[in-house]
Order: C-alpha cells, then sequence, then structure tokens
C-alpha cells in the first residue's frame, strides 16, 4: 500500500474541505450552534412552563380556615371569600378562565376534622375543589392546592377528603368539550400545520432553484429577453401555489382524523364547533405562512450551487420552524400583544392558536397577514437582486 499516495488524497480532500468556508460551517460549526440554542429555547420553555415562583391563582373560596390561609397566600396563591350561595356564581368564573379555583370548605370544618372518628364509618368532612382543565393555570392551581391538602390529611390520620364521590364523569372539571378541543386543538394543529407548510415547500423550492443551477438549466434561462426578476417572481408564486397545495391537503387530513386520535381524551372532538370565519380565515392564515416559507428557502436555495448544499442551508431554518411551531404548546391561548403577531411565523402560530381557541381578534389577523406579506415581497425584491448578480448565480 501506498502510504504516500493515500496522505495525498487526505490532504487534497482535507483542503478541499476546509477551503470551503460555508461547508465547514454548516458542518462543524452550526451543528453544535443549533443544538445549543434548540436546548436553550427548550430549557427557557419549560421553565416557564412549569415554574411556581410568580404563579399567583386566583381562587374564590368559601369557609377557608384561618389557620391555612396565610400557608396559602405564602404560596402564592390568591384567596377571594365568597358565599356557599356564590357557587354557581364561582364555577362560572373558573368555566371562563377569569378564576383558577373555585374552592369549598364545609362550615365547621376545622372543629369537624377535629371531632371525626375514622373508626365511625360516617362520612368524612369533604372538600370541593372545582377546577377547569382546559386552562394550565387552573390545572397547574388544582394538582398546587390538592398536594397542599394531601399533606395536611396525612398530618392528621386522614380526617377529611378532597374531591371524594368521583363518578365516571368528573363533576369537579368544569371544562366543557368545546374548551377541551379548543385546548387540544389549539396546541397540536398550528405545530403540525406549520410542519406540513415546510414539507411542502422544502420538497419543491430546492429543486426549482438549485437543481436548475446544479444541472445548468438556469444559465440557458437567465440569457432569455425575459427580465430575471420576473423570472424570481414567477419561480416564487409557482412554488407557493405547490407548497399551499401540499399543505392544504396535509392539514384537512389531520383534521379529519382528530376525532379519531382523541377519542380516548375526548368524548367528541370535531370541527363542528368552528364556523366558516373561522376556515376562511385559516386559508388566508395557511396562505401567506406558506409565501413566506417559499421565500425564505428560495433564498436559501438561490445561495446553494447544487440540491444537496441547498438542503444543508435549509437545516437551520427547519429547525426554527419546529421551535416555532412548538410554541404553540405552551402557556394559555394566544398571545394578547400585538408586537407579537409583528415577528414572521411565530405570528402565524398565534393567529392560528386564536382561531383553534374561539379568540378571533381582527386587528391581530390583519397584523400577521400583512407582515406575512410584506416580507414575502421583501423576499421576492432580494431575490431578484440575487437573480441579478452574476456572482451569485454563476459562482462555482
Amino acid at each position: 500500500m501506498n502510504t504516500s499516495t493515500i496522505l495525498t488524497i487526505m490532504k487534497k480532500e482535507l483542503a478541499r474541505f476546509f477551503g470551503d468556508h460555508r461547508m465547514v460551517f454548516t458542518t462543524i460549526i452550526m451543528p453544535g450552534l443549533l443544538i445549543f440554542v434548540m436546548y436553550q429555547f427548550m430549557g427557557d420553555a419549560m421553565i416557564s412552563q412549569f415554574t411556581t415562583q410568580e404563579f399567583e391563582p386566583k381562587c374564590k373560596m368559601v369557609n377557608l380556615p384561618e389557620e391555612w390561609s396565610d400557608e396559602l397566600t405564602s404560596m402564592g396563591f390568591v384567596c377571594k371569600e365568597a358565599q356557599e350561595s356564590e357557587l354557581e356564581k364561582s364555577n362560572q368564573l373558573v368555566k371562563d378562565q377569569k378564576y383558577e379555583l373555585s374552592v369549598v370548605f364545609p362550615a365547621k370544618f376545622m372543629q369537624d376534622v377535629e371531632e371525626y372518628d375514622i373508626q365511625s364509618g360516617k362520612e368524612a368532612p369533604r372538600v370541593q375543589i372545582y377546577y377547569n382543565s382546559a386552562s394550565t393555570d387552573s390545572a397547574t392551581a388544582y394538582q398546587t392546592l390538592t398536594d397542599f391538602l394531601d399533606t395536611k390529611e396525612a398530618s392528621i390520620a386522614n380526617k377529611f377528603d378532597v374531591n371524594p364521590l368521583q363518578q365516571e364523569k368528573n363533576i369537579y372539571d368544569l371544562a366543557s368539550e368545546e374548551d377541551m378541543t379548543a385546548k387540544i386543538f389549539s396546541s397540536m394543529l398550528p405545530f403540525l400545520l406549520l410542519t406540513f407548510l415546510y414539507s411542502g415547500c422544502i420538497s419543491v423550492a430546492p429543486e426549482s432553484i438549485a437543481g436548475e443551477k446544479e444541472r445548468g438549466t438556469m444559465a440557458a434561462l437567465l440569457i432569455t429577453p425575459t427580465k430575471r426578476s420576473h423570472i424570481a417572481l414567477g419561480k416564487i408564486s409557482a412554488l407557493s401555489l405547490i407548497a399551499v397545495l401540499s399543505g392544504a391537503s396535509s392539514a384537512i387530513g389531520t383534521i379529519a382524523s382528530m376525532p379519531r386520535l382523541m377519542a380516548d381524551s375526548v368524548e367528541q372532538i370535531s370541527g363542528a364547533s368552528y364556523d366558516v370565519t373561522d376556515y376562511l380565515v385559516l386559508g388566508v392564515i395557511i396562505l401567506s405562512t406558506a409565501l413566506v416559507l417559499v421565500t425564505l428557502i428560495s433564498l436559501v436555495s438561490a445561495i446553494a450551487k447544487t440540491i444537496k448544499e441547498a438542503q444543508t442551508y435549509v437545516t437551520p431554518l427547519m429547525i426554527l420552524v419546529m421551535l416555532v411551531g412548538i410554541t404553540a404548546m405552551f402557556g394559555d391561548g394566544a398571545k394578547t400583544e400585538l408586537q407579537y403577531y409583528c415577528i414572521p411565523l411565530y405570528n402565524s402560530v398565534q393567529a392560528m392558536v386564536q382561531i383553534f381557541s374561539f379568540e378571533l381578534k381582527a386587528a391581530y389577523i390583519a397584523t400577521t397577514i400583512a407582515i406575512n406579506l410584506f416580507v414575502t415581497g421583501l423576499g421576492a425584491v432580494i431575490l431578484a437582486k440575487m437573480f441579478d448578480s452574476e456572482y451569485v448565480m454563476f459562482h462555482k
């Protein structure tokens, strides 16, 4: 075996690799950088989701024992006194997600607990906690208060019960089927729709631009009398239409299969709760999002010399799209600040959350569509400039 030949070839390949700064960045630097950014994002999201330091659930309390009031306050609970005759009103506030909990203690709870004999066979004093599982804050508050009461119950030999006599249907969970439908749809579908749209765009954009550069057909196209800017706009328009059709097909299949997929979690999930306006607005949001995605992928593909290179360059965009889609799974409902709807892609996710949560706000939807169209127009102008650049289009 000729060692010198092997070393020569090895040096040549290493020189070729390290001489290509873009290849070094995408192969060595970018993976670690992306993993770092992704895990930082996921860590921050988890912390914001589960931290209780600033969690201050509002609760309607009937006959709250004074002995426990200070402890609950120190845990962050904001306890508002209520009368048992107002229970229906308090429960409605929990249903409407204006309060997290509605809690009822017996009138002489501490005395009843002290006098209760567990050997008597009589029903123990009971605490009733009404909550809304469709609200993350309410569910978290319920779990926190239940843990607190379980600790108290264990310390006094199980002399009271929390939410006893549970039937097949949880009478203490005030979430309606519509609430549960909205929660599941708004947390899952934005991620799925964004992923489907991206898949549709990535399957056609690199082939249309980087593929033609690789095959040499782009050069023949650019020397025709047609303006290069018109070629760029034509490609974006065609790619957008294909991406929207692909995304719409996947979205329809997902929505149609959701009732079956979630049948074990919610008894009746369907799209019937959403009216024609919701579906029309969703369609416009999907269209504008597809335009943004195909524009971004087209810009990256115009830089690349081959399809393989283009696919490598769009990896960060793929991770970004997935991370943005995952944000729909955190928090309760859509953002209420208008500035969030000025961030491309993230605004589309928030708009979808609004639609699926029955919280459609025209100003936010209009801002989302306007920003997406602006980004698309800006990207088209940049792509046209790139097509006019001999260096970008023909550099080897």
